[in-house]
C-alpha cells in the first residue's frame, strides 16, 4: 500500500516523539555513567556537566571497591536479596496455591483478609513494635521476615494457578498424587513465567531496601547498599582513601549510583520474556 502524505507525516511525528522519549530516558543514564568515568580535571573544566568525556578513568570505582564499606554493603544486599527472594517465593507459593482452589474451607474470608491489607495496614509504629517484640531489631532478618508476602504478588500468583487446566489436577489425583506432589511436579514446572515475574518483583524490592533498614538496623556493618549510598549522596561521605583527594565528589556519587543499579540492569534482560508472559497470564482470568 502507498501511504498518503498525511499518513507519512503522522509516522514521522510518531517516530519523532518516540525518539525524544527514548532520549529522555537514555540521557540521564549516559550522564551518570559519563561523570563516574571522568577525571577530576575534565569535571572541573566543564563545571561538573560531562556527557561525552574525552578521557576515561576507573578511579572512582577503584575507590569504592577498595573501601570495605561498599563490599560489605554489597554482601548484605546480596544476602537479603537472594535469601529473601527464595523465602518470598516459597511462602507466597504455599499460600497462593491453596487459595486458588475453590474447595478450600474459608477461602473467601482469607481472600478478603489478603485484599484488606492492600488498602489498610497497621502503620509504622505498630509494625516496629511487632518487629521489636519478635527480637528482630538490628538483625538482617528484620529486612526479610516482615515482608515475606506481598498481597499484590500473592493475588497475581493465585490467579495464575487458577488459570491452569483442572484436568491436570484431576489426572494427577487419579494416579494417586497428593497435594504436595501435584504442586512440586506438575504446577511449579508450568509456573516458570509467574515465578520469574514475582521473583523479579521481590528481588528488586530487596535490592532497593532502604526504609526497613533505617528503621530496624542500627549497626552500620549491617547496612544494605542503598543506605550506604544514601550516606554518600546526602552526607557527602567519601571513602577513606588517598585516591579521593584527586577525585571529585560528583564522580564518586555517580559511581555509587552505577554500582547499585548495575546488577538489576544486567539481570533483567534475561528474564524479560518471562516477566511479560507472567504478568499477562497472572492478570487475566479466563
Amino acid at each position: 500500500m502507498v501511504k498518503s502524505k498525511q499518513e507519512v507525516w503522522f509516522d514521522i511525528g510518531v517516530y519523532a516523539i518516540l525518539t525524544l522519549l527514548a532520549l529522555s530516558v537514555i540521557f540521564p543514564l549516559l550522564y551518570v555513567v559519563s561523570v563516574s568515568l571522568t577525571p577530576l580535571a575534565e569535571v572541573l573544566r566543564n563545571g561538573g556537566f560531562v556527557v561525552f568525556p574525552k578521557k576515561l578513568t576507573l578511579d572512582a570505582y577503584a575507590a569504592f571497591i577498595h573501601d570495605p564499606t561498599i563490599p560489605r554493603a554489597y554482601g548484605v544486599t546480596i544476602f537479603i536479596t537472594v535469601v529473601g527472594t527464595l523465602l518470598n517465593l516459597l511462602v507466597t507459593t504455599m499460600m497462593a496455591y491453596p487459595l486458588s482452589k475453590s474447595r478450600l474451607p474459608g477461602r473467601n474470608i482469607l481472600l478478603f483478609l489478603v485484599a484488606f491489607t492492600l488498602l489498610f495496614n497497621g502503620g509504622v509504629v505498630p509494625t516496629y513494635l511487632v518487629v521489636k517484640a519478635t527480637g528482630l531489631i538490628n538483625s538482617l532478618w528484620s529486612l526479610i521476615v516482615p515482608s515475606l508476602v506481598w498481597s499484590f504478588n500473592l493475588l497475581i500468583m493465585k490467579t495464575f494457578f487458577e488459570n491452569l487446566p483442572d484436568s491436570l489436577d484431576e489426572a494427577a489425583r487419579i494416579d494417586g498424587a497428593g497435594e504436595l506432589r501435584i504442586l512440586s511436579q506438575i504446577v511449579l514446572p508450568l509456573s516458570l513465567p509467574i515465578m520469574a515475574t514475582i521473583g523479579l518483583f521481590y528481588a528488586v524490592g530487596h535490592w532497593n531496601e532502604f526504609f526497613q533498614a533505617i528503621m530496624y538496623v542500627n549497626d552500620t556493618s549491617k547496612f544494605p547498599l542503598q543506605v550506604v549510598l544514601k550516606t554518600i549522596l546526602i552526607n557527602s561521605m567519601l571513602p577513606p582513601m588517598d585516591i579521593t583527594s584527586v577525585l571529585p565528589t560528583q564522580s564518586l556519587q555517580m559511581a555509587a549510583v552505577v554500582l547499585s543499579a548495575l546488577p538489576i540492569i544486567v539481570v533483567y534482560p534475561f528474564i524479560q520474556k518471562y516477566f511479560t508472559q507472567g504478568v499477562l497470564l497472572g492478570g487475566i482470568k479466563g
